[in-house]
């Protein structure tokens, strides 16, 4: 490599906080080239060896896959194991595979010509849904497309084997099979120019406990191997070539850092109780049936939502009754004698199932479109077929059901019909389930706040679903890079929007839980309890921090912060109120 002439001067670039911790050393830089695909024709006569080509191809890629996942298991450990099991189900997606066979059928292209193209447009799809952890599973097609890909030009697959030494690893983004081939003890940290939260990179660097930031752009142009880097994973910020000065302040930090995550570790083992006594129910968001090990883990009160629809997305088919009874009856028995809120399925419009294009129709607008219960009223056996599956999960501990996207009482009124229906059927077979199941709706479009008073009458709980509520009321897209910055929690219009809706729920004496992303942020979280919300809601991870909080203040404080905000006039100043509030609790701890 060329030696460097550029002066070594400190610069920060920015991203997105992903694994936490504070880490020095030199770059690894792993770029990734894109992989040329060949289009050709195939004689006639030739056809069925490429079928049988394509076939050898998918055998090859699930043995290659099988053997990662038990190096993984036995460096990782089984959990990190199951990211592969996404994609095994890849190489079983019949939609997929057909597909492919079609357009070869169709076209008389090469095999590996038609499986690029079929699966290009599943990432496409994919990489297209406003759902972090959906968008990361394009990454999952992507991974085994081109495994099969080089299985079918006949290439050794891409790895990280050239890893030596103990370096941070940056790239433009580390698929599942490359963040498995990582040495532990070598990275010092992963950093990737895209990626999310949730990426396979980010699952990785946290099961190694190393500081992962993501969501760079372009760090990979900035640097070359061999660059010194500080990677922050608390604030999400990378220092290339960092000075002297840099260094020793940021040596301070991460000796407070420490510190303050043992305190959050030993709270969290005791109760959400404020100092004025009052306890606070702190429940787990999860998406997947083996997320119950990390409300456990978090010493969550329960779920307060499971998001049903990646039952749905995991695969080209639609999940039977049986197989979505199977799921909630463990979540329920693995959890008992606590509570699990089910929301229903929230799916269509900018989350739509692969293979059932026929199902969601394209749409301009897919965040005022056709999804979630406006979907499910329209498909009203796939609707039954969850419902039923929830009742009967019912009878093997404390379920209880919400619809999302709820627009006002007729609405609702629909949805409880059918919920009606699947009981009686459900008698009349002599079924068992919880006659008394509580129901409730989410609140996330401002037509279902303003009628909160409505909505409270038939309704068993509120759930506030802060980040579409917030998204609706201020017509604000948030994953609009022009006009994010907008996106305002501590808006006055969220605010008293907020309140009100409490308000509501609480003349009819029912409870309010908060399962946005609000309700896990500790800056939030006091305004929201002082604003009157029962219950809150949050990733498993994020507990610790909220209830170290609750447990540092007094509730009495915090309706007296909620009193205040009311009275401000700009988000600015109820943000400033907010994080003054947490400051001061957080120093006096």
């Amino acid at each position: 490599m060329p030696t460097d002439k550029r002066a070594k001067t400190e610069t920060l670039v920015q991203g997105i906080s992903a694994s936490q911790g504070i880490t020095y050393g030199q770059a690894f830089l792993y770029i990734q080239s894109d992989l040329e695909v060949p289009s050709y024709d195939i004689e006639p006569d030739k056809q069925a060896e490429e079928i049988v080509r394509f076939e050898q191809a998918l055998l090859a890629t699930r043995q290659q896959i099988q053997k990662i996942m038990a190096a993984v298991d036995k460096n990782l450990g089984s959990d990190e194991a199951q990211i592969f099991d996404a994609h095994l189900l890849v190489l079983e997606d019949q939609a997929l595979i057909s597909e492919t066979i079609r357009e070869f059928e169709n076209t008389g292209k090469n095999i590996e010509s038609c499986f690029n193209k079929i699966s290009q447009r599943y990432i496409k799809a994919f990489a297209e849904i406003d759902d972090e952890y959906l968008r990361e599973r394009a990454t999952d097609i992507r991974d085994v497309a081109q495994r099969v890909l080089h299985n079918l030009l006949g290439h050794s697959s891409q790895s990280l084997s050239q890893l030596v030494d103990k370096r941070v690893v940056v790239a433009n983004d580390i698929s599942p099979s490359d963040a498995a081939g990582i040495d532990r003890s070598q990275a010092l940290a992963i950093v990737t120019d895209s990626g999310s939260k949730t990426s396979h990179a980010v699952i990785v660097a946290r099961s190694m406990k190393v500081p992962a930031v993501v969501g760079l752009r372009d760090l990979t142009r900035q640097i070359q191997s061999g660059d010194w880097l500080l990677v922050d994973g608390y604030e999400g910020a990378v220092v290339i070539n960092p000075s002297q000065q840099t260094l020793f302040r940021y040596g301070q930090i991460q000796l407070q850092k420490k510190g303050h995550e043992q305190r959050l570790l030993e709270a969290n083992r005791r109760p959400a109780v404020t100092l004025d006594g009052v306890a606070v129910t702190l429940r787990a968001n999860i998406e997947k049936v083996d997320e119950t090990s990390l409300v456990k883990e978090y010493f969550a009160d329960g779920v307060g939502l499971f998001r049903t629809e990646f039952l749905y997305l995991g695969s080209s088919t639609i999940p039977t009754e049986e197989q979505q009874y199977q799921a909630y009856k463990s979540v329920a028995e693995a959890l008992a004698p606590s509570s699990v809120v089910i929301r229903s399925l929230d799916i269509g419009g900018d989350k739509p199932m692969a293979g059932q294009a026929h199902l969601f129709p394209k749409e301009d607008n897919p965040f005022l479109g056709y999804r979630a219960i406006r979907f499910c009223l329209a498909n009203p056996e796939i609707f039954k077929d969850q419902l039923r599956a929830v009742l009967r999960a019912s009878a093997h501990g404390d379920i209880r059901l919400m619809y999302p996207m709820i627009s006002g009482r007729e609405e609702l009124a629909r949805a409880n019909a059918v919920l009606a229906e699947c009981k009686e059927e459900l008698k009349s077979k002599k079924i068992p389930f919880n006659a008394e199941l509580q129901v409730g709706t989410m609140i996330e479009i401002p037509s279902a706040a303003t009628t909160a008073d409505l909505l409270a009458k038939d309704c068993d709980f509120f759930s506030i679903g802060t980040n579409d509520l917030i998204q609706y009321l201020l017509a604000i897209d948030r994953v609009n890079d022009r006009i994010a910055h907008l996106y305002e929690p501590a808006h006055p219009a969220v605010i008293r929007t907020l309140n009100s809706v409490v308000t509501e729920a609480h003349k009819q004496k029912i409870k309010v839980s908060v399962c946005g992303e609000m309700a896990g942020d500790a800056v939030y979280a006091p305004l929201l309890l002082g604003l009157g919300v029962d219950e809150l809601s949050m990733a498993p991870p994020l507990i610790p921090a909220v209830k170290y909080l609750i447990r540092s203040m007094k509730l009495s404080d915090a309706r007296k912060l909620a009193a205040d905000a009311l009275q401000l006039t700009t988000a600015a100043e109820i943000l400033a109120l907010c994080e003054e509030f947490s400051r001061a609790r957080v120093k006096s701890a």
